[in-house]
């Protein structure tokens, strides 16, 4: 059941969700994915009611087509262009700053993101220039890659990444992020603090509000993590609703400081519907 807030719930003409957590639990290799209880028939509904959804995951591994593609065959109907990942919304801040030629610490999947946007990138080695390093999932990072990417970024380049979560929800319970663990060894050597371009960056509202063509406060951002999806929901002036079935427990949102308290928790999303929000 919604836990009622004493805070108005405003009126959402869009949603966004996150995806691990909110409507997947994948394993910790990403290679598997399960579907959440209710989260087909939430976007079918939505569908049907004519209410524009997007989903942007915090994972940047695969390209934004492979992520929809295989989220499509765990049984979730979406299309290409409804499923965003920090990488479409780092190769529009690329763009937007001139960064031609970006030095890449993730999997191949991430490059091939940002070159099928028309972003340049190089390998991580001693002495290669760049206009920017880019800290995406990797687990395969060696030191040898954190050594090229610091000195990089101590000659000028600008130090962006995907996103500064340690954790994940996976089937198993919370998972290593690395792009929070390689970016700050980077900014730890150089001083240098990283620019997220995933959740909860203003950068991702801002990109999701202009794909949906909808105002930012009519925005419902649903999620599982208070430090990233409320976070930015708040900071933007979006409307934040949490959910127990990933990092944080009902104990846990009702602790949440303002900065990072939902407008309203549920359990589920078959809740999502009840809560007046969508009218």
């Amino acid at each position: 059941m919604a836990f009622v807030w004493d805070e108005p719930l405003p009126h959402a003409e869009a949603v966004m969700f996150d995806v691990d957590g909110t409507l997947i639990l994948s394993d910790r290799q990403l290679g598997s994915y399960s579907l959440l209880p209710h989260a087909a028939e939430t976007l079918e509904k939505l569908r049907a009611a004519g209410i524009p959804f997007l989903l942007l995951t915090n994972g940047s591994a695969y390209p934004s087509a492979e992520q929809a593609a295989k989220l499509r065959a765990a049984g979730l109907d979406i299309s290409d262009d409804q499923m965003l990942t920090p990488n479409s919304i780092a190769s529009a801040v690329m763009r937007a700053r001139g960064l031609a030629k970006v030095m890449v610490l993730g999997m191949e999947g991430v490059s091939r993101a940002l070159q099928a946007d028309g972003i340049a990138t190089v390998s991580p080695k001693a002495g290669q220039a760049a206009d920017a390093v880019y800290v995406a999932w990797h687990p395969d990072c060696t030191m040898d890659h954190i050594h090229a990417a610091a000195e990089a970024v101590l000659a000028g380049a600008t130090l962006l990444t995907a996103s500064d979560v340690p954790f994940f929800a996976t089937k198993s319970g919370r998972a290593f992020g690395y792009s929070c663990a390689i970016s700050g060894a980077i900014a730890r050597v150089t001083g240098v603090e990283p620019e997220v371009t995933g959740k909860p960056s203003l950068h991702a509202l801002d990109f999701i509000a202009a794909r949906l063509g909808i105002a930012r406060a009519l925005i419902a951002i649903v999620g599982d993590d208070p430090r990233v999806e409320i976070e930015m929901a708040r900071s933007g002036g979006a409307i934040g609703i949490g959910m127990t079935t990933g990092t944080t427990s009902r104990a846990e949102w009702e602790a949440q400081d303002m900065a990072r308290r939902p407008h309203r928790v549920i359990d589920s999303l078959a809740e999502l519907f009840g809560l007046g929000l969508l009218a």
